[in-house]
């Protein structure tokens, strides 16, 4: 990474234009080409970088149920589990732990039941039953922007 490919992570974390042309007001606040803020950015998804660039929004408050899920995953099951599980719209973080329950996810729904429909529905497809529904008592959102001209 260079140093306009860190100056355009930085820009784009918090900054990024809601216009009709966004990479061509990113490439004037940085110099460059919109040509070449899309090739930065292509490049920087294929390395890994980036996994996704879009908004993110207050499930809560625009009427959906989120809750965080764990589920006991045999370790040869691991990569099909997941596989499942990402299948399904409203997951939207997959992780492993070293836990007992190995494998922790959220899930966004409509309501709290459909939520456990959903959740039913994994259960049969995996077949298994250790999948426990843990949704928030208290939320507490953090934001964290990391400033890579200064690394």
């Amino acid at each position: 990474m260079d140093s306009l490919d860190k100056q355009l992570l930085t820009l784009i974390q918090s900054n990024f234009p809601i216009t009709p042309e966004p990479f061509k007001e990113l490439a004037l606040t940085l110099g460059t080409t919109e040509e070449d803020v899309i090739s930065r950015l292509q490049k920087l998804k294929e390395e890994g970088i980036i996994r996704r660039i879009g908004g993110i929004f207050d499930s809560q408050k625009l009427g959906y149920f989120s809750t965080l899920c764990a589920i006991k995953v045999p370790e040869e099951r691991i990569d099909e589990v997941a596989e499942l599980i990402n299948s399904y719209p409203g997951v939207t973080h997959n992780y492993l732990r070293q836990h007992e329950y190995n494998m922790w996810f959220t899930l966004i729904a409509p309501s709290s039941q459909a939520a456990e429909d959903i959740l039913e529905e994994m259960r049969r497809r995996t077949g298994i039953k250790d999948l426990i529904n843990l949704p928030a008592i208290n939320f507490f959102k953090i934001k964290v922007n990391f400033n890579l001209n200064e690394v």
